[in-house]
Parts: C-alpha cells; sequence; structure tokens
C-alpha cells in the first residue's frame, strides 16, 4: 500500500515562514471535526523552523531545518493515548482525534520531537498532521508543501520499499536516529545542520606584498576522517565539511612551495574558522 512521506531538503529552505504560515492560515480558527479542532492564534508552532549557525567570522553557514510532527511508525504518541485517542492510518499519518484526546496531556509530553502542543484552553494535545483532510478531498499535497516556493518540502506518497530506495538514493535520513520511532518525515542535507566544517586562509609575502596563496596543500588527519586533502582556491580558501563533531582531535597541517609546512591542532566539537594562516618563506 502507498503511503504518504514528507522529504525535507534542509539546503533548499531559506527560511520565508512560508510553510509556517500555510499551517497557521489553514488551522487558526478553522475546526475540522474528526482530524483536529481549531489551532490557537498565539503560542502553537505546528511547524518550526529551528535555526543552525556554524563556524565563526567570516567563515559562517547558516542552516533552517523545518520541524513539524513526523508521523512516526512507532509513535511515543500513540503508545501513550488511551482509548485510541492517536493512531495511525493505514496511508502513514498519524492523527489524534481531538474528541477522544480531551484531557490526555500525557500524549503531548510523550512526543520526544516536541512536536505535540498542549492547546490549554480546549485541555487537548494538538499537531500537524499532515493536511490529511485536504489530502482526503482529494489534494496531492498538504499546504506547506504547496506554497514551498524553494522545493525545500515534498512529499512522496510510495510504498514503503520504493520509499526505502528514494531514501538511500537522495541519502535522506531522520531528524533524531537515535530515537528509532521509523518517521515519515526524512530530511535531505542534513550535515548542514548536525555535521562540522574545518576551514580559513592560507597568505604568505609573495614578491614583498602578504598576498593570499592558491594552491596550498593543506591535509586533515585524525579523528574519523582518516586522511583527507584539498587545495587552497583563488583566494587562498579552504574548507574541509560534513565532518562528524565527535569530540576527536585532529591536525590540519598546510605546505606550499617556497614556504615552510604550517600545522594547526583542533579538536572537532564544532565547526572551527582557523583564519589566517600566515606562512613563512623558506630560504
Amino acid at each position: 500500500m502507498n503511503k504518504w512521506n514528507l522529504i525535507v531538503d534542509v539546503a533548499n529552505c531559506t527560511n520565508c515562514q512560508l510553510c509556517v504560515l500555510a499551517v497557521q492560515d489553514e488551522h487558526v480558527g478553522n475546526e475540522f471535526p474528526g482530524y483536529a479542532a481549531e489551532m490557537p492564534k498565539h503560542g502553537h508552532r505546528w511547524i518550526e523552523i529551528d535555526r543552525y549557525e556554524r563556524g565563526q567570522g567570516d567563515k559562517v553557514d547558516v542552516a533552517y531545518v523545518p520541524t513539524m510532527c513526523q508521523h512516526c511508525d512507532d509513535a511515543p504518541c500513540i503508545a501513550a493515548a488511551r482509548d485510541g485517542a492517536a493512531y495511525k492510518r493505514d496511508d502513514g499519518i498519524v492523527v489524534i482525534d481531538p474528541d477522544k484526546a480531551k484531557g490526555q496531556r500525557q500524549i503531548a509530553e510523550a512526543c520526544p520531537y516536541d512536536a505535540v502542543w498542549w492547546n490549554e484552553d480546549l485541555d487537548i494535545p494538538q499537531h500537524w498532521f499532515f493536511d490529511a483532510h485536504l489530502l482526503d478531498a482529494g489534494w496531492h499535497a498538504p499546504r506547506c508543501a504547496s506554497v514551498c516556493p524553494t522545493g525545500a518540502l515534498r512529499v512522496e506518497k510510495v510504498s514503503d520499499e520504493r520509499m526505502a530506495e528514494i531514501a538511500r538514493d537522495e541519502e535522506l535520513e531522520p531528524l533524531r536516529p537515535d530515537l528509532e520511532t521509523r518517521p515519515r518525515v526524512h530530511y535531505r542535507n542534513l550535515w548542514r545542520a548536525k555535521r562540522a566544517f574545518v576551514a580559513g586562509t592560507v597568505s604568505g609575502k609573495v614578491n614583498g606584498v602578504i598576498d593570499c596563496i592558491e594552491g596550498a596543500t593543506v591535509t586533515l588527519t585524525g579523528g574519523s576522517n582518516g586522511s583527507v586533502m584539498l587545495e587552497t582556491d583563488g583566494f587562498g580558501d579552504f574548507k574541509f565539511d560534513r565532518l562528524p563533531a565527535d569530540g576527536q582531535s585532529c591536525t590540519i597541517q598546510i605546505a606550499a612551495a617556497g614556504f615552510a609546512t604550517a600545522e594547526r591542532s583542533l579538536t572537532l566539537s564544532e565547526s572551527t574558522n582557523l583564519g589566517d594562516i600566515r606562512l613563512e618563506r623558506t630560504g
């Protein structure tokens, strides 16, 4: 059977907030019996966009990660619910029944993604339910994906086998693999938020003038990366990216013809800008 999946491409999200606004426009002040009560005008963010900033100074990268109910196949909210107040549909969508869930705060508290909100006024848990009311009416995608101008959100209604192939081919991964909830929201380019980079600029005195050095060999050694080598660009810049931020130690070695080799040591716990690395002339 084909089931709904959402693919979030972190590299394409620009934090335009159109997906957030689409959810609010659809659900604030609107009740959809059997699916959800109306969303509060203030306080709830059924879709949130988290900001991740990596690096320092002139070597900075910012990524935006839309987060929402992950529609887990092993959903903690369903396990915590009583009397069938939360359930998984055959098409993969998780629904929290607004009538049966009344007073069941434990449903919201069970979500490890903090994606189930507690409505104090109505005394019910609420979440982004994939706009199932629209899909059941014939829509091909929820509103958040329909309005995304950059293609950061897209849906796939396919078999689990086909989704596994897509995940492999596009290098998709779950937001929190450690939770093992088997979510139906899959992330692409999540390394932009979760992994580290090491960058810097290489310069030296050329013809009596301090200038950037193009083509210098930069080698990163240590940690789980083994040994990786690249060359500086026309501006003397280098950048090693997608490094695991696992706290391991590594060494950066810079070599260029006519200059003494320079070395820097660091710990891969966060993205690091090594700044200007000035090489000294030899001879």
